[in-house]
């Protein structure tokens, strides 16, 4: 375990983070010296991790929302993740439930349904950023099974920005070669061999309200307008 953990809370994690992503995208403007960063978080955990990265690069906070596909019958059971404008990812360990069956057709227009309400939710009427040629920072408060990241990180490279960076105090380390297939660059913390869940790397795990993670998207914006820079 890095001695970087655990994590006293979510905050702890985007401002140890911060200065990590920052040097990331430091060199990528070396490549695409027109690109500016935008950082995006998967709600509702990653907005309070994202908020101190996008303070420290001074950049808008968007919200990206990707949710788990689960089987009908076992919904505790991750077979896929697909984000609001439909970019599915489909887990290898989905069993017998083949994606031309109306099951999984059933269960991913299920979970697309729940990620449109969500993205409404937290866009707030307001369109998100555009993308394209930005260098697109992605963040969550912990990967597990990379299936959400990897669906969000897919949303966005469809969308051609110059470079996507994920983002995440900590991930399991048989998932981070998976996960450079989706990022041109990863940025954790930790990356540990024994991997139970998330939580257990925090000191403070409590979930995160909607009206929480609402209030923080607002500050962020609040204080870019202030600086001029929004």
């Amino acid at each position: 375990m890095s001695n970087l953990l655990p994590l006293h809370d979510r905050q702890d994690a985007g401002q140890q983070l911060a200065p990590l992503v920052a040097a990331e995208v430091s060199l990528l403007r070396f490549r695409y010296p027109n690109a500016q960063p935008l950082v995006y978080a998967l709600p509702r955990g990653g907005i309070p991790v994202a908020a101190p990265i996008a303070q420290s690069l001074r950049c808008p906070l968007d919200v990206l929302v990707a949710k788990k596909v689960t089987r009908p019958d076992n919904p505790e059971l991750a077979i896929g993740a697909v984000t609001a404008d439909g970019q599915v990812m489909r887990s290898r360990h989905a069993g017998m439930m083949e994606t031309r069956t109306s099951l999984w057709r059933s269960a991913v227009q299920t979970a697309q349904a729940s990620a449109r309400i969500q993205q409404d939710l937290f866009s707030g009427g307001m369109k998100p950023n555009d993308p394209c040629g930005a260098i697109a920072i992605l963040v969550d408060d912990g990967i597990a099974t990379g299936l959400t990241m990897a669906a969000a990180a897919r949303a966005l490279q469809a969308k051609h920005p110059a470079a996507v960076i994920i983002c995440a105090p900590v991930a399991p380390s048989r998932v981070v070669p998976f996960l450079k297939h989706w990022g041109d660059r990863i940025v954790l913390l930790a990356a540990p061999r024994s991997f139970l869940s998330v939580s257990r790397f925090y000191v403070e795990f409590p979930q995160v309200e909607t009206e929480e993670a609402l209030d923080i998207l607002k500050r962020h914006h609040q204080t870019l307008q202030e600086s001029g820079l929004r």
